[in-house]
């Protein structure tokens, strides 16, 4: 794993445009409207094996625009995280006034910048590039972000001054983080977790800031639990600081082996509920909903409910279990550990390859595969090849055959025949040659 670029420039430069080249999907809005990127989006890219994150900011410029203020906030916290940068001017507009300011800002924070003079879309469009030179950061980059036209001599640059990261990981230790929206109680967990007042208690949401590491031993297995700040919906995140909280529980998230994930059980399911999770489920985590706050006199009929209305509302975590808790009164917090433990094994669960072919075999005899883009998929062969999360690769007749809904059928017979509680599953599809 590498670092971090982030790509800064003037509005309509093409930074989203290079960003969705970098990251392989159009993640971020590209619009021929000025300062359409507002907020700052984060994605991982990969380069020859090396993987790093990537930071698309919003446009910077000197006259007052609306915005600005905010959006200088978030590129000054992407300057701050980076390793790296990547600054994309316009070719075609040539060097602007935006553009020297910018570099002014580039020069203060004192990191690795390369050039990047987007908009050239052919060889002929090249010309002059030595007023680039001005800016004072070497030679300029033609590229074209629309074309992907230099993209790769960008990346090569990329992955050469980027540094090698390496995450705070846990040997002999199952690390879970704890991830919710605001004042939903995480904190109160960890403490009552520790048996310690670790970190601070507070009904002001965002109380906060940072994630928390903190080892502990309980019968004979050894745990981290990683506190988080509340996440909240993305467009809902204004303040800097609270940019910068989102940033490392999203990096606690990728640190964990297993997410925790906490519901209010007094003001029940909102919508941000499912933007906070959806962190931990395109990052392929193993989860356990917790449902907290569940006072004394709720019942195991309001238990039941409760549970109907998270599988209803949550309908891409039903192999997630769920537990009801009170952090505050210490209620069903014993149920925690062991839940974690059940659902960590079944991340790391291997099957063997002829249990799986059998199992393969007879779902595809009991249920035959549908006839999708003019054949039918025949899966031939089966393999485990990894876990955290556990993921098969089914050589087949051709992958383009594969419906989703049977591979959703294949993903549950493989739930009916080993406990995979608590954790996603991964097929993926390649031609037996």
């Amino acid at each position: 794993m590498l670092g971090t670029l982030a790509i800064v420039g003037a509005p309509s430069a093409g930074k989203s445009t290079i960003f969705n080249r970098i990251v392989g999907d159009r993640r971020a809005i590209v619009e021929p409207t000025r300062g359409i990127t507002r907020d700052r989006l984060y994605a991982k890219g990969t380069w020859l094996t090396k993987e790093f994150t990537v930071i698309d900011t919003g446009g910077i410029q000197i006259q007052d625009a609306p915005f600005q203020e905010e959006i200088r906030a978030q590129v000054e916290i992407a300057l701050d995280q980076a390793d790296a940068i990547l600054f994309v001017v316009d070719g075609k507009l040539g060097l602007s006034h935006d553009d020297r300011f910018i570099a002014k800002l580039l020069f203060q924070s004192k990191k690795p910048v390369i050039l990047a003079v987007n908009k050239i879309d052919s060889i002929q469009e090249i010309g002059d590039l030595s007023e680039f030179y001005k800016l004072g950061f070497g030679e300029p980059h033609a590229v074209s972000g629309a074309h992907g036209i230099g993209i790769g001599d960008i990346l090569d640059e990329i992955i050469r001054i980027l540094p090698e990261k390496t995450e705070n990981l846990y040997e002999n230790a199952i690390s879970f983080c704890l991830i919710g929206r605001p004042n939903v109680g995480k904190s109160s967990l960890t403490n009552r977790l520790l048996n310690d007042q670790r970190t601070i208690v507070s009904n002001i949401a965002g109380t906060t800031r940072d994630s928390v590491d903190s080892p502990f031993e309980r019968d004979g297995q050894n745990y981290v639990v990683i506190d988080t700040a509340g996440l909240v919906k993305r467009g809902k995140i204004y303040e800097a600081v609270d940019k910068y909280a989102a940033l490392r529980a999203l990096a606690a998230i990728d640190r964990a082996q297993v997410a925790v994930f906490l519901i209010d059980g007094e003001q029940g399911i909102t919508e941000q509920d499912k933007h906070v999770v959806g962190y931990a489920v395109d990052a392929k985590k193993a989860v356990v909903i917790c449902v907290n706050k569940w006072d004394v006199a709720k019942n195991d009929n309001d238990a039941e409910e409760f549970k109907k209305k998270i599988r209803g509302e949550f309908k891409f975590l039903d192999f997630a279990p769920i537990i009801f808790i009170s952090a505050k009164t210490g209620r069903g917090v014993d149920k925690v550990l062991p839940t974690i433990q059940k659902v960590f094994e079944a991340y790391n669960r291997r099957i063997p390859t002829s249990v799986l072919n059998q199992i393969i075999a007879d779902a595809q005899a009991m249920n035959p595969t549908p006839l999708f883009n003019h054949g039918r998929l025949k899966i031939v062969f089966a393999n485990q090849v990894s876990v955290c999360p556990p993921t098969f690769v089914m050589f087949c007749n051709n992958p383009k055959f594969e419906h989703f809904s049977y591979t959703r059928y294949l993903m549950n017979r493989l739930r009916d025949s080993f406990d995979f509680d608590g954790t996603p599953l991964n097929i993926v599809y390649r031609l037996r040659k």
